[in-house]
């Protein structure tokens, strides 16, 4: 059974006469293996919340801003006080606000979205109220905020299309077949590797050093670095 939020004492008048409440929130995205392929897939950390509305249920980490910081300054103050990271991807996804998100007061969210690589995000802090996901096939959550991840992934993996933004889940150097891991991790579709890396060679913003990734069975793939530049990339096949 669906549990319900708790719904305040304040009558629907009094509720309506309060002004909107404004907090951040953000979506956090990493990869991590799956556990029963060891292929990397989409993982979020949610934190739980310990007073109602939505006691006990997972949400996305947030909270209130406060009136001397900005915007992003107040995402990056949430990320580092509930998880410990810093991430350098940190952007403006969308705002919000529908009438009925609290049971208890008008609020309205405005939700950033970062990308962590999988060497950060072990790195961040876990504990019995916050804990990572899989993007994928979540709980229900509190207030509104299945809706606000299913958005964030349509939005990355619209932006996937266009290559750059894949590298902000990449180490500064990475060979092609871990960018193809990352594009059917998000894209949640297998590549065919022959297509996918002649389409990168060509069109994306790459560029091979002289390193090679060690340790395999076979012989070493080349090493590839981003060069960072913002013209758009081809599409990926």
């Amino acid at each position: 059974m669906e549990r319900q939020p708790f719904v305040s004492a304040a009558n629907v008048s009094e509720r309506l006469a309060q002004p909107p409440s404004l907090a951040i929130s953000t979506v956090i995205f990493t990869l991590r293996p799956s556990a029963s392929s060891g292929r990397p897939t989409l993982w979020l950390p949610l934190v739980r919340r310990i007073r109602e509305p939505f006691k006990d249920q997972w949400a996305l980490p947030g909270g209130p801003l406060t009136q001397a910081e900005s915007l992003q300054d107040a995402a990056a103050r949430n990320l580092r006080e509930t998880t410990g990271l810093a991430p350098n991807y940190l952007e403006q996804l969308y705002a919000f606000g529908g009438l009925h998100r609290s049971p208890s007061q008008r609020v309205v969210s405005i939700v950033y979205w970062a990308m962590v690589q999988s060497t950060q995000a072990a790195l961040a802090q876990e504990s019995e109220n916050v804990k990572w996901f899989r993007a994928d096939g979540l709980m229900d959550l509190a207030f509104d905020h299945n809706e606000i991840v299913d958005y964030a992934l349509w939005r990355l993996r619209n932006k996937m299309t266009y290559g750059s933004i894949a590298y902000h889940l990449l180490g500064e150097k990475f060979t092609l077949a871990q960018v193809r891991e990352v594009y059917e991790a998000v894209l949640d579709r297998t590549l065919d590797p022959a297509n996918f890396r002649r389409q990168l060679k060509q069109g994306a913003n790459i560029e091979a050093t002289e390193e090679y990734l060690q340790g395999g069975k076979h012989r070493p793939p080349r090493l590839y670095r981003y060069t960072g530049t913002t013209a758009r990339d081809s599409p990926v096949p």
